[in-house]
């Protein structure tokens, strides 16, 4: 199968050609560059009017010259394509409608199916294909996006996800500050070259995560005459060490031992060091295309334009309307039909296991150690390990003092970040998903909630649960047999890694812990709706007006997801 594949989400007038017989891909792109700032949508899509009409052509001449030599005699041969794929969304609405209209009259016109693709999932999936991945978590870092993607249920599901704005959008920014031209990206990489490491803020709550204070103390830094240079170099050391870290916390989450990276930041050399220790130091793979399928492009577009035409899922003309709003989790899956890999291996319990903070071992009390981290700055690293030590040690007694569930803390060394506790439950909660303790969970962030404290981190996989054969320690109070029940559910659940727990007075950090629990549940669940409703029942009641409110701030956080 041959297709044309035709991108224009923003900045790049894209079209390619992708053959599936030999796997060959051949684009053509023509790129709208602005000639200081970042980019305009008007002037984006006047370089798009030109420019796709252009490398389409390119691209179909190609796709003419190249075909295959099988239609002498023929007096109605084949087109050159056998389908058309346009990037449907999410982009900028003016670019997208150029794009899909030009889409519309190749593909009418050469009589040949038509197929919508969302320009995220062509990032993940270009990845895969080319990685020969089974079910990795993919990592897209692109200018206007930061989010995790993992594969259940017969869709993709975000894992996390920036609640500003871009990490590409994000720097841009910042070197707009210093009236650098568009795009920054490759800017600050080359003046961090030159640059030593300085303290800014390192925003992670779960798998979530937020630009927006690091970029205002960057600039500030800069005004203060902090060298640009360092700047430079310590942005990069803080932004791409949270993604790293979120990365990491969704390999755990989902148990998978595969990351993809997508997105035009991903051409950055110091973000794919990161990943690749991270994934190095944990035993995973992980995988970069070449960095013309990373940054935006037609190539991908094809390439799973090709995949979902195999599969049927074309798009009608008369249901071709652009998406601009598009997100990838909104996507049915058509075209797997492989296995949920990923999640046998996340519920897997044994003496030693490996979190995306910790090492964790397990005998007759737990100890857990914050090993170093190898991709990250040791400055930085060092800062990280010794607070979270410290901040999970107070917030677990706190929490207990509460009556939340918690381990009791044997030991603390602030030194090595090392904790020793009591050993509690079977199985995380993400091995035995019920509504019974879902509900606990949520009495237990409203009881948190309503003293000032915030989790931080409350995914299924920080949640500790008798095993469903009443295997497994108890905290030696008779907690397994139902005579502690939190709140009615006959049996104890237990909150643990507060690691990145803080005290708030903020209805705003509340509805992030809710947001963080409820993504993880929609990430490993079969049917994550009974399980959110039971969740957030329960907090209602628990919380009374101020959990009511929580929840309102929550239905807030949720939209500002990117493309919501």
């Amino acid at each position: 199968m041959r297709v044309l594949g035709i991108e224009g989400t923003a900045w790049a007038a894209s079209a390619a050609v992708h053959d599936t017989g030999t796997d060959a891909t051949r684009i053509f792109t023509d790129a709208y560059q602005p000639e200081s700032g970042g980019i305009h949508p008007r002037e984006a899509a006047e370089h798009m009017r030109e420019a796709v009409p252009q490398v389409v052509a390119e691209a179909l001449d190609h796709a003419r010259e190249t075909a295959p030599d099988d239609r002498e005699g023929d007096e109605s041969p084949s087109p050159p394509v056998d389908a058309v794929a346009f990037s449907r969304g999410p982009g900028l609405g003016p670019c997208l409608r150029i794009v899909a209209t030009a889409a519309r009259t190749v593909a009418q016109r050469l009589d040949v199916p038509l197929v919508g693709v969302n320009h995220m999932l062509a990032h993940l999936e270009i990845g895969r294909a080319s990685a020969g991945f089974s079910s990795p978590v993919c990592l897209n870092a692109s200018g206007a996006n930061a989010h995790l993607l993992g594969y259940h249920g017969g869709r993709y599901r975000m894992l996390g996800e920036t609640m500003d704005t871009g990490v590409g959008n994000a720097i841009d920014k910042f070197t707009r500050h210093l009236d650098w031209s568009h795009p920054g990206g490759p800017k600050v990489e080359e003046a961090a070259k030159d640059g030593e490491y300085v303290d800014l803020p390192y925003v992670v709550k779960g798998m979530e995560f937020s630009f927006s204070g690091i970029m205002s103390a960057a600039k500030q830094a800069v005004d203060e005459g902090v060298p640009v240079e360092d700047v430079c170099f310590s942005l990069q050391e803080h932004v791409f060490g949270m993604l790293t870290e979120v990365a990491e916390r969704a390999l755990s989450l989902t148990g998978s031992d595969e990351l993809v990276l997508g997105g035009g930041v991903g051409q950055n050399g110091r973000l794919r060091e990161m990943l690749s220790e991270m994934c190095d130091q944990r035993g995973a793979s992980f995988h970069a295309p070449e960095p013309r399928f990373l940054r935006d492009n037609a190539g991908m577009i094809a390439v799973l334009g090709a995949t979902m035409a195999a599969a049927g899922d074309t798009t009608a003309v008369e249901d071709s309307r652009v998406r601009p709003n598009w997100r990838p989790d909104d996507v049915p899956v058509t075209w797997r039909s492989d296995e949920d890999v990923s999640r046998t291996a996340a519920l897997r319990e044994g003496t030693t296991q490996r979190g995306a903070e910790a090492t964790v071992t397990l005998g007759d009390v737990v100890e857990k150690s914050r090993n170093p981290k190898t991709y990250r700055h040791p400055s930085l690293d060092a800062r990280l390990r010794r607070e979270r030590t410290r901040a999970e040690a107070r917030l677990l007694h706190d929490a207990r003092k509460l009556g939340v569930s918690t381990p009791v803390v044997r030991d603390v060394d602030p030194r090595d970040a090392a904790i020793t506790m009591e050993r509690v439950g079977g199985t995380d909660l993400a091995g035995r998903l019920d509504p019974a303790h879902v509900a606990s969970v949520g009495r237990h962030l409203a009881t948190l909630h309503d003293a000032g404290l915030v989790h931080g981190d409350p995914t299924t996989r920080n949640v500790r649960v008798p095993a469903a054969d009443g295997a497994g320690p108890t905290d030696g109070t008779g907690a397994e047999d139902g005579t502690h029940p939190d709140g009615g559910t006959g049996e104890r659940t237990w909150l643990v890694d507060f690691g990145l727990g803080y005290h708030s007075d903020d209805a705003e950090d509340y509805a992030m812990d809710l947001h963080v629990f409820e993504g993880s549940v929609v990430g490993t669940a079969d049917e994550p709706a009974p399980l959110l409703d039971a969740f957030e029942t329960a907090y209602r009641e628990a919380g009374g007006d101020a959990g009511e409110a929580v929840l309102a701030q929550l239905r807030d956080v949720e939209g500002r997801g990117r493309y919501q």
